[in-house]
Formats: C-alpha cells, sequence, structure tokens
C-alpha cells in the first residue's frame, strides 16, 4: 500500500508558498511547448483544480516586436492559479515581457532556464544561462524590479555531466530574487534520456530556504511519492506523464491531500477526454487546432486491444469529424467488448 511519512505529509498539508502567493496545491503541470495551451490547462484543472498551470513558453523578444499579444500568451480569467513562462536572453526584453505578463493576469512569472532544445539555447535561453550565471541573476533582478508577483525559475542541473553546476546557481536565483525554483533532474546533454538524477534536488533543498520543485520522472502518484520521499521536496511538477494524461496532477494532488489513491480511468474514459480535447482544439484554433490535436489523439490511444491501430488512423485525420468518428467508434466497440492490455512490447514502441 502507497503511504507517506508523517513529516512529510504533514509538511505537504499546508499550502505552498510562493512569496507572498499560496497555493493550495503541491503538484503543478508543467509548461509544455505545444502542449499546455489554454485548452489543454482546462483539461487538466478538471482533475486539479487548486494547481498551478503554467502557460507554453513565450519568447520575450518575439513579444517586444509584435504589437498583439501571442495566444500564448491568453488566459482564461478564471482559471487560478496561473503563471506565465518567459525565455530569452535579454533582461530588459524580460521584464517587459514580464509585466505584459502580469497584464494578462499572471499570478507569477517563471522564466525558463532548463529548455535543452538547440533553437533555444542558441540564443542564449534555456539551459545555456546555466552556463552563464551572471546573466541569470542579472535576468531574474531585473524581472523582480519590474513586477510586483513573484518571479520563479525553472532549470536544470547542469549542461553537462561535467558541469553539474545547480547548486551553485540556485543560490544565485534565490540571492538575485527568485521566490520558487523548479529543478528537473537531468542535465542539458541528456534531453529526455536516462533517468533523472533526484539526488540533486535533494541537495538543492537542503541549501535554499524558497521553495523548491522536483521534476523529471513523474510518471504516476507511486513516482511523485517516491520523488518527494528521497529529495523532502516542497512539490512536484509534471511534465510528459501528463501526455494523453491530464488526469495525473489530479491523481497525486488526490493522493497527497487524502492519503487515497484515485480509481484510474478506463480506456473509454480516456477516449472521451481525447474526444472533448479535439472538439474543444477544433472550437478554439479551428483547422489548425485539428493539426495539433493528431499528437495529443496519439497520446491517448494506447493500453487497450487494437490502440495501435487507431494511433496511426488519429495520426492522420484531415478534419474534426474525421476524427470524432474514429473515437466514436472505438468508444463504441471498447464498450460492446470490453476491453484488454495492450501487449508491453507495444506499449515500448510509442
Amino acid at each position: 500500500m502507497l503511504t507517506l511519512s508523517s513529516d512529510l505529509q504533514t509538511r505537504l498539508a499546508q499550502p505552498l508558498k510562493i512569496g507572498e502567493f499560496e497555493v493550495k496545491s503541491r503538484v503543478l503541470q508543467s509548461p509544455l511547448s505545444g502542449v499546455t495551451d489554454l485548452v489543454f490547462r482546462r483539461l487538466v484543472r478538471r482533475h486539479a483544480p487548486d494547481s498551478m498551470m503554467y502557460t507554453e513558453m513565450v519568447n520575450a523578444t518575439g513579444l517586444h516586436y509584435v504589437k498583439e499579444l501571442p495566444i500564448l500568451m491568453e488566459v482564461d480569467p478564471n482559471e487560478r492559479p496561473i503563471s506565465i513562462q518567459l525565455f530569452d536572453c535579454r533582461p530588459d526584453f524580460l521584464a517587459e515581457a514580464a509585466q505584459k505578463a502580469v497584464g494578462e493576469g499572471a499570478d507569477t512569472v517563471d522564466l525558463n532556464m532548463g529548455c535543452p532544445v538547440n533553437k533555444i539555447t542558441k540564443n542564449g535561453g534555456g539551459s545555456s544561462l546555466l552556463r552563464q550565471p551572471e546573466l541569470a541573476e542579472e535576468i531574474v533582478r531585473s524581472v523582480v524590479r519590474a513586477v510586483d508577483v513573484p518571479v520563479t525559475v525553472k532549470t536544470r542541473i547542469g549542461w553537462t555531466e561535467k558541469e553539474i553546476n545547480i547548486l551553485d546557481f540556485a543560490k544565485r536565483m534565490e540571492d538575485a530574487g527568485a521566490k520558487m525554483i523548479t529543478v528537473h533532474g537531468r542535465t542539458r546533454a541528456q534531453g529526455y534520456n536516462g533517468a533523472a538524477k533526484w539526488e540533486w534536488i535533494a541537495k538543492v533543498k537542503e541549501i535554499l530556504s524558497i521553495p523548491v520543485i522536483a521534476n523529471g520522472d513523474i510518471f504516476s502518484v507511486e513516482a511523485a511519492v517516491k520523488c518527494l520521499e528521497f529529495t523532502q521536496a516542497d512539490g512536484v511538477m509534471c511534465s510528459r506523464g501528463t501526455l494523453g494524461y491530464p488526469f495525473l496532477v489530479g491523481e497525486i494532488d488526490y493522493f497527497l491531500k487524502t492519503g487515497t489513491e484515485k480509481i484510474k480511468p478506463t480506456p473509454i474514459e480516456r477516449l472521451e477526454c481525447a474526444r472533448d480535447h479535439l472538439q474543444m482544439l477544433w472550437e478554439y484554433k479551428g483547422d489548425r487546432g485539428v493539426r495539433q490535436a493528431r499528437k495529443h489523439m496519439t497520446w491517448y490511444s494506447k493500453g487497450f486491444a487494437g490502440a495501435a491501430e487507431l494511433r496511426g488512423q488519429l495520426s492522420v485525420i484531415e478534419n474534426v469529424n474525421q476524427g470524432l468518428e474514429l473515437l466514436n467508434q472505438a468508444i463504441e466497440r471498447l464498450s460492446r467488448s470490453g476491453w484488454q492490455e495492450e501487449p508491453e512490447a507495444e506499449l515500448l514502441a510509442i
């Protein structure tokens, strides 16, 4: 039976304090480029109404030169708590972007200093700032001066295995005024390969007084509990574990609050969620939303007999009606015949 130690349970029962801002959940939905738009956040919030959500990354330089705010910054006035994540390497542009983010309703402003993607790092953003700690400090100070909401940082443990500098870097971020730091337990060189090194998150927690959020390999309630016990972090952030599974944040949050595990959704319930996701994306973004939905639909389609064939069909849908028809047929088929676990080999191939 899954349990939390009494000390950890007592500590995690308290609201998460980010500066003066309180969040009634210790489980956060990670910002994910191309994923955590308004529609996805609404689906996650169905099951985790108290959790902090994050927008997709917003380019501060791009924001500086456009007259209209990008759709990435669009938030629902009712979706609280919400943070807008920014990336760049220019302190002045980031300060300006942060002011716009607050104007859009951001409860906190998050600075991305961990993205490993080449097109971000080659321009000095994301995890490349791990190699420029003085500039990272200047960025945090500049943004803190510009806004009256808490400023937070999301980063990795280092650039490579030989350049793990998270302890010095995290302390610099705290000293510069960051009110919370999220640490992904991988280096930039790892990308998303290999196991997250939670031991470095534990070391960061030992030296900081601001909240430390653990990120990396949180794919289940069990993994979240194991990570929290190991790191003694102040919360966990879910990333890839929510792809095709917007239930995860709520499942972890429910366990931390009650000590009881939620019953997991059936394949039918997951496909019903996929159907909602597709419909909502189409209503929000039109045909572009349908094209974006293809990847989401394939993520939902796993764990039951016939899932591989359905993934192939959903990955090439041309319009919303085609996708809805495929999902409705799959739901009806599962309703008639029940469902069987998909072979493990097929799951691993996803």
